[in-house]
């Protein structure tokens, strides 16, 4: 049996009851095709198998994918790929496989790079349906946090404007050997047919956004001097009806659409 790897984040999951809530969450279809991050030793990869028509495994561990080429050689339904999620072209081998539908992703990934993860994978999101994966809790409540929240951030804001986000349920740290020392929750990301708001630019709308949150003890107003100026900011507080006083974390993301959406006009009129 291989040993999970520290340097990887590998922690395997060893409750057969959670696999099975797992398996359930994941609403399996016949013609259904998995993207599945993270193979590990390919328990949850034969079961999701048994249901679907395609499941392709990324496992970056060479050990791994050479244990999971021999074990599931013979599912002609599971192919392996020995790549770095972070850097696995999805947009290549979607047209190089002429995949018609749109994927489903699972993964129980490593948790010190959940962030990049999820950004990665929401860059090909047109080719996706929803995405469920393993994270820490306390990053689970991070995403899923609403406006007035403490967890609500950047990231809340971020992957709320692309996905439906949702906590399924929660698993114990000691349903996973090694045990990290933190429980984890099981995370649907489900992904909009469009954005959450309507913005003219998306790029400026997340540069307000960070902007805000990183200085989210000062007032709108005085986190935002450098991006936004004095005569937008005047005309976002009376349009919105907010307080100047207003700290970003009260901020819905119709909020910081307007603002975006107010910079954007004076500029470009």
């Amino acid at each position: 049996m291989h040993k999970p790897k520290k340097s990887l984040g590998q922690n395997f999951l060893i409750d057969q009851n959670i696999r099975l809530k797992i398996i359930n969450s994941l609403d399996l279809k016949p013609d259904d095709i998995v993207l599945e991050v993270g193979s590990g030793r390919g328990e949850l990869t034969g079961l999701i198998a048994a249901k679907i028509k395609q499941v392709y495994g990324i496992e970056i561990d060479k050990r791994l994918y050479d244990l999971l080429t021999q074990t599931l050689s013979e599912r002609k339904n599971i192919q392996i790929i020995n790549q770095d999620i972070l850097k696995f072209d999805l947009a290549g081998f979607i047209k190089e496989n002429k995949i018609k539908s749109r994927i489903k992703v699972f993964g129980n990934i490593p948790y010190y790079i959940s962030s990049p993860i999820i950004e990665r994978l929401l860059n090909f999101r047109k080719s996706l349906s929803a995405i469920f994966i393993t994270v820490q809790k306390e990053f689970a409540k991070r995403v899923v946090s609403l406006p007035g929240n403490k967890d609500y951030g950047s990231f809340s804001c971020f992957v709320q404007y692309y996905t439906l986000p949702r906590i399924i349920f929660e698993i114990s740290k000691n349903c996973f050997k090694p045990a990290p020392k933190v429980d984890s929750a099981f995370l649907e990301l489900k992904i909009r047919e469009f954005p959450a708001v309507l913005v003219k630019d998306e790029g400026l709308l997340f540069s307000i956004i960070r902007g805000a949150f990183n200085q989210r003890r000062k007032t709108l107003k005085n986190s935002l001097l450098e991006l936004v100026s004095p005569e937008v900011l005047d005309i976002f507080f009376k349009q919105s009806s907010l307080n100047p006083k207003t700290r970003p974390e009260c901020l819905t993301l119709e909020n910081f659409a307007l603002l975006a959406n107010t910079q954007y006009l004076l500029k470009n009129t």
